[in-house]
């Protein structure tokens, strides 16, 4: 596959569209819920750039927040197991609810990228001290899977 993701994805609209989804779920989630407290404007659109950076599109992750706003916002929040398997498992149903393409090696892609980020997200969430932190410290850049 040649195409980036963010392509593949429907660029920023397709994105937002998934993303806009993704969140109603987390904010109605019992076990997301204190994770997803309230609706914050800027959300829908802070997971949109990342999402849109990791598959290959505008860098505004980057640019406007950077990646140690990501690391602070999940820092003390003490993710479960259960919330992280939550927050994948409402990713991956957001995706049929907005139509995005169901081929196997996007859904694949995607998948991956959430369980990743999941778990990078838990483990900072857990990190007493900056060397317990996951060692990410960028927006991944996220291809189509190796068959």
């Amino acid at each position: 596959m040649t195409e980036p993701l963010y392509e593949h994805a429907g660029g920023d609209e397709g994105l937002h569209r998934l993303e806009e989804a993704f969140y109603a779920k987390a904010l109605a989630d019992p076990a997301l819920r204190t994770l997803f407290t309230e609706r914050v404007p800027t959300h829908v659109d802070h997971l949109t750039w990342f999402t849109a950076e990791s598959f290959g599109g505008p860098d505004r992750f980057t640019r406007q927040l950077g990646f140690q706003y990501l690391i602070d916002v999940h820092r003390g929040l003490k993710i479960s197991d259960e919330q992280r398997d939550r927050f994948v498992a409402a990713y991956l149903e957001a995706l049929d609810e907005v139509g995005m393409p169901d081929d196997a090696p996007f859904r694949r892609a995607f998948r991956e990228h959430v369980e990743f980020g999941a778990h990078v997200a838990q483990q900072n969430s857990h990190a007493v001290t900056d060397a317990d932190l996951h060692p990410i410290r960028e927006v991944p850049a996220w291809n189509w899977p190796k068959d």
